[in-house]
């Protein structure tokens, strides 16, 4: 099984990136997801995560099948 990892709006642009999937390991987080996606990038500041469209903390623990979404922070006028 794969985890489907998407990157949405300024993070797209930076690594190039839309979606991609990656293999499913147990016991794997979100920031592990980050960090295994990203070649060990540095996580942004007050990066926002989803799992399966509900926002989660980096330590969220994901599971095969699973959609791992990836956003800037927000920010508007």
């Amino acid at each position: 099984m794969v985890i489907q990892i998407r990157f949405f709006a300024s993070l797209r642009e930076r690594l190039q990136l839309s979606d991609c999937s990656l293999p499913f390991e147990a016991s794997m987080t979100v920031e592990q997801v980050w960090s295994k996606v990203t070649n060990n990038e540095s996580l942004p500041a007050n990066l926002l995560c989803a799992v399966n469209m509900e926002y989660v903390s980096l330590q969220q623990v994901v599971k095969a099948g699973d959609e791992v979404a990836f956003f800037p922070p927000v920010t508007g006028g």
